[in-house]
């Protein structure tokens, strides 16, 4: 590989990518790119609207735009798949833990994730950049006077680590990840505190020596990002 184990592929945050949403971001991880729109909507859930004590919920929807792989997919119309579902999830899991949902109020914010180009680690790139797009919305509600300060409680951040060839490295593309003995990603909060692991051996199981050294990759590559994450929303034109 050209970079070294512990190394992040370049990594870019283009803000307002699109003039509607509330927050807005294109992130690229190397040939990766994920176009993430954070939407306010002043609705609930149907499952939340009519429950004793309502607060606010903060979602999220993922896709893969048919060629943004090598050979082209089928679009997922209604109902996402398994695959996708589980993504979505995770994706909503993670952000929800950069909110408190009492102060947001009675309203949802919904972070759409499309990749347009796939070369690994969309999941983890759709995390990073839905909390910029994220970001971007709960400061234009905190602006308007929508809500008070202290929705946005801290950061979070999302990498893909794994063994390939005998060792551990950060941020797998496809071609790494296709011959990964082991895949895991990893999401985590500012303070440190993981949201997330998610790790599977694809080959041989692995030993605690083999996590320890995943997980302080991990977290070397999101401090990094928590990092390019806060001087890309410095450039912000709330």
């Amino acid at each position: 590989m050209s970079r070294a184990l512990d190394e992040l592929r370049p990594v870019h945050f283009e803000l307002d990518y699109v003039i509607y949403p509330e927050g807005s971001v294109l992130i690229s991880m190397g040939n990766t790119r994920v176009l993430c729109n954070a939407t306010v909507q002043d609705q609930l859930p149907p499952w939340l609207r009519y429950a004793k004590k309502r607060h606010g919920w903060v979602s999220a929807e993922y896709a893969m735009l048919p060629r943004s792989t090598a050979e082209r997919n089928s679009r997922e119309t209604v109902t996402p798949k398994g695959r996708t579902q589980e993504i979505q999830r995770l994706i909503a899991r993670s952000l929800r833990g950069a909110v408190n949902l009492e102060k947001l109020g009675e309203r949802q914010i919904m972070v759409d994730c499309d990749v347009i180009q796939a070369d690994g680690g969309t999941r983890t790139a759709a995390i990073t950049g839905g909390y910029v797009a994220l970001a971007l919305a709960i400061r234009r509600l905190e602006k308007r006077g929508t809500v008070g300060p202290g929705v946005l409680t801290q950061s979070v951040a999302a990498v893909s680590v794994g063994v390939v060839n005998g060792k551990a490295a950060l941020d797998l593309d496809y071609q790494m990840d296709l011959n990964a003995d082991v895949d895991m990603n990893v999401v985590m909060t500012g303070e440190g505190r993981f949201i997330e692991v998610q790790g599977t051996a694809e080959r041989e199981p692995f030993g605690r020596g083999a996590l320890n050294a995943m997980l302080l990759l991990a977290e070397i590559g999101i401090k990094e990002l928590l990092v390019l994450q806060t001087e890309a929303l410095a450039r912000a034109k709330i």
